[in-house]
């Protein structure tokens, strides 16, 4: 399940891409059109500036802006900076690989072959959709 965090660090993501080329925008601005609470929205932003994703700019005209495309930002990106590994057990994981302990055997798990199978289609989708595509498809909706 993704966490608050991830959520409204996407939720923010999606917000700055729709004003992408609109120059910086204020944390306040985001928190109040997200209903995102502030505090935990400028650390958000942070972790974020510091994935190299976003920038900011201090004083008159300030805020945080995107330094990537929207269609360079996928949602796997995003989601393992704030949840860590997307894979449901810790053997299927790329970044995050652990051996279970129960584990009598990888190569023969059915389990693990499973949740592996799991874990590669939720990557590529994840990988394959950015914010530009969530906001083609809440502009159908519309």
């Amino acid at each position: 399940m993704l966490s608050k965090k991830a959520k409204y660090a996407i939720n923010a993501l999606v917000n700055l891409a729709k004003k992408f080329d609109q120059g910086p925008v204020l944390i306040s601005e985001i928190s109040e059109e997200e209903k995102i609470p502030k505090k935990f929205l400028e650390a958000i932003l942070l972790d974020l500036r510091n994935a190299g994703i976003l920038n900011s700019k201090k004083g008159k005209g300030g805020g945080y802006y995107l330094i990537k495309k929207p269609e360079d930002v996928n949602l796997a990106t995003v989601i393992r900076l704030f949840d860590g590994a997307i894979a449901l057990l810790p053997c299927v994981s790329f970044k995050y690989y652990e051996r279970c302990e129960e584990c009598k055997d990888e190569k023969t798990c059915g389990i693990r072959f499973v949740l592996k199978k799991v874990r590669d289609a939720s990557v590529e989708i994840l990988k394959d959709n950015s914010l530009a595509d969530i906001i083609n498809m809440e502009m159908e909706e519309e």
